[in-house]
Parts: structure tokens; sequence; C-alpha cells
């Protein structure tokens, strides 16, 4: 007789422990570097908005010639007139999830002046490849407009920046961008194009490590396992896979201000 109330008791601990695993997993297994409050920065991205409307339709009305645009991320840094000598200043401009990503904020300067890419696996100084690969945080900037055709992916350590404002810069050809395993990424106007796979070959990834790497996808930017990222002002168009590609637990995403474009 007492077998049914034994079962009711079994089954009540075990409803309560299901729950407590289920509770417990979900909050133990969620990304490591995710926001603890993604509805706060959803939040925080709609009142920037809304207040750029805001200041757009009071423009508008005034007919003032005012420095502000009303784009939250541009007016952070544009209405300062010297900002090509304080180029870091961009790090603080991000909004959403990227928010915080420092790029190569507190590095030195590195000068891209040669659009060349012709040893993935022993890139020279000078090259866009040289430059993604070290270890020290790096704000990246081009000596004048180039079109850097690239011979295989072009894998990037962290904690850089790549900053296109002031040139015409062009990133083509085989495998394009790889942001694996890496944190503290920065992307700011570049044109990103016409990206094919590539691979089967040794490639850098840092100044002590080149590796094998198989045959990519033709993504333009390739996330995989990434975190801190922010892409802007940037324009990416006929690649043969997709144009940004976030998988594998990539998160601290914020893409703005882009042009995308396919076939």
């Amino acid at each position: 007789m007492k077998l049914p109330h034994i079962c009711i008791l079994i089954i009540c601990l075990f409803t309560s422990f299901t729950r407590f695993i289920i509770e417990t997993t979900a909050f133990n297994l969620t990304l490591p570097h995710q926001h603890p409050d993604p509805e706060a920065v959803a939040e925080d991205v709609k009142r920037r908005v809304d207040a750029f409307l805001s200041r757009r339709h009071l423009f508008s009305i005034q007919e003032k010639d005012q420095c502000q645009s009303g784009n939250p991320i541009d007016d952070c840094w544009r209405c300062d007139s010297n900002w090509a000598n304080n180029r870091q200043r961009l790090a603080d401009c991000a909004i959403g999830f990227g928010q915080g990503s420092l790029g190569g904020k507190g590095g030195q300067i590195y000068v891209v002046t040669d659009s060349s890419d012709n040893d993935p696996a022993n890139p020279k100084p000078g090259t866009l490849r040289y430059g993604v690969i070290q270890d020290q945080p790096l704000w990246i900037i081009f000596s004048s407009n180039m079109v850097i055709k690239l011979k295989h992916e072009l894998i990037f350590n962290s904690y850089k920046t790549i900053d296109g404002r002031g040139a015409n810069v062009h990133v083509t050809g085989n495998g394009c961008i790889t942001l694996q395993y890496v944190s503290h990424i920065i992307i700011h106007n570049i044109h990103v194009h016409h990206c094919k796979p590539s691979g089967n070959t040794n490639i850098a990834a840092s100044p002590t490590h080149v590796g094998w790497r198989g045959r990519s996808d033709g993504d333009g930017i390739s996330l995989f396992g990434a975190q801190k990222i922010w892409i802007d002002h940037c324009s990416l168009s006929y690649c043969t896979d997709g144009l940004i590609d976030a998988i594998m637990g990539s998160t601290g995403i914020t893409i703005s201000n882009n042009h995308f474009h396919t076939p």
C-alpha cells in the first residue's frame, strides 16, 4: 500500500532534481563571455538610436550646420577636427554587444606600406599580414589607397584594430579575414570583396606559430570562437560563402554602419 506514495515521492524528487539540473546547466553553460543582461544592451542601443532620430529631426527644423550627425558612433569621434592624431579614440565609440572591444587601443601605430601578400607563412614587415599576426596590441593604418589581394586567409591575432580612415582600402582574393579564437578586434572603414576559398597550406597565426590550414569557405570575415569584435563602416560584397560568418560560440559582437551586397 505504501508503494504508490513512494513512487509519488520519487517522481517529485526527480522533478525537482531535473529542474535543478536544467536551471543550473542553463546558468553555468552560458558562453563564457556572454553579457549577463542582453536586454539591457538592446535597450541601450534603442535609447541611443532614438536620441539620434530626435537630434536629426531637430537639426532639420533648425537648419543649423553642426558637427553632430546624430549617429551615436560617428558623433563619438568625427567632431574632433584632430581625429587623425587621436585615432584610438575610435575604440571608445562602439555600442551594442561589441562595446568595450579594445582593438589595438594602447598599442603602437603600425602603418601598412606594402600591399603585397607573397608569403603567408613568413610575411614581411610593412604588409597587413605582418601586422595582424603580432602578439602585442597594434592600431593598424594605411599609408595610401591600396588593394590587398590575399594569397590565403588572413589570420588575426588578438588586440588589433584595422583603421582604414583616410584611405581607400580593399581586401580581396583568397580566404579573406579569419578571426579564430581571438578577442578585441576592431575592423573599420575597409572594403572586403570577391573572397574565394583557399588553403591546404602553411599560414602564420603569430610571429612564432605557423600552422597547416585546410581549405577555407571563402567568407568575407569569418568569426570562429571569437569575442569582443566590432565591425563598423565596412563594405562587404561578392564572397563565395558568407559576407560575415559568426559561429562556434562567437559572442560580444557589434556589426554597425556596414554596406552588404550580394549578387
